[in-house]
């Protein structure tokens, strides 16, 4: 199935015009296609939305394949990579604020995939409790980060 993903993720790239190599890494939960690329800033996209849109789609064609597929991560130039780790320093110094003033902090919107980073990196805090919140009109939430009872 892997071959099949940077297949199709080739396909999807030459067919927008993009001159791009694609190579692929194996994780414990599906693979990574890391996309080599000189224009990378028109491929990521504005808040990596337009990376975002490229997996979703990818992601779809795989599943409308074969069911079971794993999911596949794309990324491009570590644009995921350096985003993480700024995702995660972000909710750790929120975290740091609920720590001293006792009050609630609440995170910008974020996707569904960045709200799961963040709840992953404070899941093991001690004094920390966080909670997705719906924000009208959109399909983002909002993270609530507050001190635990």
């Amino acid at each position: 199935m892997p071959a099949q993903s940077k297949a199709i993720v080739e396909k999807i790239l030459t067919s927008l015009g993009f001159s791009a190599t694609v190579e692929e890494h194996q994780l414990e939960d599906g693979c990574l296609l890391d996309v080599k690329t000189e224009d990378s800033g028109r491929l990521i996209g504005r808040q990596g939305q337009t990376l975002a849109d490229l997996q979703y789609i990818t992601n779809r064609i795989l599943f409308q394949a074969d069911p079971t597929s794993p999911k596949v991560m794309v990324d491009v130039g570590g644009y995921r990579a350096q985003s993480r780790e700024a995702l995660v320093k972000k909710a750790k110094d929120a975290a740091e604020k609920v720590r001293r003033w006792g009050d609630a902090v609440e995170l910008e919107p974020l996707s569904a995939f960045d709200r799961r980073i963040v709840h992953h990196a404070l899941k093991d805090d001690p004094d920390i409790e966080t909670q997705s919140i719906e924000v009208d009109g959109t399909e983002k939430k909002v993270l609530m980060l507050r001190p635990k009872p």
